[in-house]
């Protein structure tokens, strides 16, 4: 407890300002979600031909995972952040309120609805003056389902840029570190219960069945509560003030290598010029790291030659492979306005790694000699190399590779599940550390399939105009990281060794000598 109170205390800034993210997102959701549901509710009671309809359209989008319908509104809405997650915040909250919200307006007792007709009450009469009222109960506990759910799924946020206690969340998983996914779920959980309890109270006092004891203690808890809630706020509203100069936006995807290098250039950026910086890492795959760039909603990120000339250009691999890089240079910055800098001095191919205790793998050293063992093994590669044309859809094709199985599964779980023989084959990164593991062995690409991957800074050009000092200090970054270099760090990061800060340090002091 006393080493997790004080990595709290080192993380206090940007902890309030998560907290402030994830209040501002789900409040936003949730209130939009509260007026859409009784809204849908309400017409669907009016007119009882659309009931099918609504409850099937809410019941439908509850059964999209919560991360599917995130990316979903983000290739509709074609942005990264708070948009698109607040948009499927807000269609994920819609099921309990409409559902409570209809049950509620159609449960008025006969006896009720008649005497109110015979008081020669209309349609819109009865429906504001009685039903609303007598089924607020149930529309209040429909919201409190909702807005609960809502500060849990908002944590997933954090994939498509939106920030909040996700990002704490993300990076502790990727990371394997439990103090940053703590640090991302206790305050979550506290947040869903101090929400629930405001709703319950708010429920007591709007109540038409309330005794007036409960609701004279309602109302003072309730006081008490929002005082609190307040003072929280403030405190966060000072904690997050805004800088005079906006900070520069640093992307990364999802995997050790990149958190690491996202963290070099920001340290980079903090040491060498006047300008602040804010971290939005673990962003996912290639493409939509890519479409943040595009809509600067990231204005930097390290990606990999490879990656961006057959998986965002989609051309072939050129004749001449030295000729890769300057095209790429080229092309990025007619069609995108990005500009790539030089290289920083390693790549990072892909390679498939094996077990050295395989029997059926003996003598077995590329990946040609793979393709006659394939229909006994299983394979297990990452969801964005599964789906690639530089990686097992152009692999397979190149190689005829076709293994009896293959399975999708996160980065981070392939190592476990080769070292225990639960798949046979992963594709790992060149520099990942993980490799160096004794009993693991890599196949050479013999063809050769593989395009290389030399990682590279893409800027935006509107930041390195309106931010003059960044690119001398970007640049000083070209040429200083080796393959050896980036798979000990990898390695160190991996095993806990070494913080992600304090491995992104010393590769920036190895850089200065």
């Amino acid at each position: 407890m006393t080493e997790l109170l004080a990595y709290l205390s080192t993380h206090q800034t940007e902890l309030l300002r998560r907290i402030s993210e994830h209040l501002l997102l789900t409040g936003m959701a949730t209130l939009t979600a509260l007026l859409l549901g009784v809204g849908l509710a309400i017409l669907a009671f009016r007119w009882p031909r659309l009931r099918g309809g609504v409850l099937g359209l809410t019941q439908v989008l509850q059964t999209i995972p919560g991360i599917a319908l995130l990316v979903i509104m983000m290739a509709l809405l074609g942005q990264l952040g708070t948009v698109p997650a607040t948009a499927a915040l807000i269609l994920y909250a819609l099921l309990p309120i409409v559902q409570n919200s209809l049950v509620g307006l159609t449960s008025l007792s006969p006896a009720l609805a008649e005497a109110a007709l015979g008081l020669g009450m209309n349609a819109s009469q009865r429906l504001w003056w009685i039903r609303l009222p007598m089924a607020m109960p149930m529309m209040m506990a429909g919201l409190r389902t909702a807005a609960v759910q809502t500060v849990g799924l908002a944590t997933l946020a954090a994939f498509v840029g939106a920030g909040g206690l996700g990002q704490f969340i993300n990076r502790g998983l990727f990371l394997s570190d439990a103090r940053l996914i703590l640090l991302g779920a206790i305050p979550a959980a506290l947040i869903a219960l101090l929400i629930d309890r405001l709703i319950l109270l708010l429920q007591t006092l709007l109540s038409p069945y309330t005794l007036p004891l409960v609701r004279q203690r309602a109302r003072y808890v309730l006081g008490v509560l929002l005082v609190i809630s307040a003072v929280l706020l403030g405190m966060l509203a000072r904690g997050t003030a805004p800088s005079a100069t906006a900070p520069l936006v640093i992307g990364s995807k999802n995997f050790t290598e990149q958190l690491l290098l996202g963290e070099i250039v920001a340290q980079q950026i903090e040491a060498h010029t006047p300008y602040t910086v804010e971290r939005r890492f673990g962003l996912g795959g290639s493409t939509v790291l890519h479409r943040a760039l595009r809509n600067g909603s990231v204005d930097m990120a390290v990606e990999y030659s490879g990656t961006g000339w057959m998986n965002v250009l989609k051309r072939p691999l050129p004749s001449d492979r030295a000729q890769l890089y300057p095209d790429l240079r080229q092309a990025y910055a007619e069609q995108f306005q990005l500009q790539w800098l030089p290289p920083l001095g390693f790549d990072n191919s892909y390679v498939l790694a094996v077990r050295h205790d395989d029997p059926r793998l003996d003598g077995i050293d590329t990946i040609s000699k793979l393709a006659a063992v394939a229909p006994q093994l299983q394979a297990g590669f990452d969801f964005e190399f599964a789906g690639r044309s530089d990686g097992y859809v152009g692999l397979k094709h190149a190689y005829g590779l076709n293994f009896a199985r293959v399975r999708d599964m996160h980065p981070d779980l392939m190592y476990s599940a080769l070292l225990s023989g639960a798949t046979d084959v992963i594709a790992a990164y060149a520099t990942d550390g993980r490799l160096s593991h004794p009993n693991l062995r890599t196949l050479r690409d013999d063809r050769p399939f593989f395009p290389p991957y030399a990682a590279g800074l893409v800027v935006r050009e509107q930041a390195l105009a309106a931010y003059p000092a960044l690119r001398p200090a970007l640049e000083a970054l070209s040429g200083t990281l080796t393959t050896e270099q980036m798979r000990r760090l990898n390695a160190a990061i991996d095993t806990r060794t070494l913080s992600l800060k304090d491995a992104a340090s010393q590769a920036l002091t190895t850089a200065t000598h």
